[in-house]
């Protein structure tokens, strides 16, 4: 059996440890994930020592960058955004609403938010107000409202009143 092996990893990788950690892996996951991904490298002397020095530059780094997701996680915690869609029989969207829609429409309104970081357990489907998880960097989080509306759809409304109010004169048309 081969041993583990010994990474300083270069970003956060979930469940496994934080930017500049020293972790001990198995020799095929650095080999093949983490190192080509650029998640970690290889720990040598020379690189511990770096990485000892640089420690605080990364925690100042992370303290900063967490400071401004708590900014802005203030920023977008009161809005709400409203989504048309259309709609068939009892209330449910044709198509669904998906954690791109929802960032197109932030992005509409000058926040900016990947839609990776919107988390939807299942795509919108049906018209009603939601409240959705925001992860920002730095494992903060916030939530917005969703409000998800039919489209109003204002020309066939006319095309039923007009065909009411042609009836008559239609029928009036062929007896003189």
């Amino acid at each position: 059996m081969a041993q583990n092996v010994q990474v300083i990893l270069a970003r956060d990788v979930p469940n496994l440890g934080r930017l500049g950690e020293l972790v001990a892996v198995r020799p095929g996951y650095a080999r093949n994930y983490l190192i080509p991904n650029q998640l970690a490298q290889p720990a040598s002397p020379k690189r511990v020592a770096f990485f000892d020095h640089q420690k605080k530059v990364i925690e100042h780094k992370r303290r900063v960058l967490r400071a401004e997701s708590e900014k802005k996680a203030k920023d977008i915690a009161g809005v709400t955004v409203t989504l048309t869609a259309k709609v068939g029989d009892q209330n449910k969207l044709f198509g669904s609403i998906t954690g791109r829609d929802i960032s197109k429409a932030l992005a509409g309104i000058g926040q900016n938010i990947h839609h990776k970081d919107i988390k939807l357990a299942d795509p919108i489907r049906a018209i009603g107000t939601y409240t959705i998880d925001v992860r920002l960097e730095a494992d903060v989080t916030s939530q917005i409202k969703v409000v998800v509306v039919p489209e109003v759809e204002a020309a066939p409304a006319r095309a039923e009143e007009e065909p009411a109010a042609e009836a008559p004169a239609a029928a009036a048309a062929p007896q003189a």
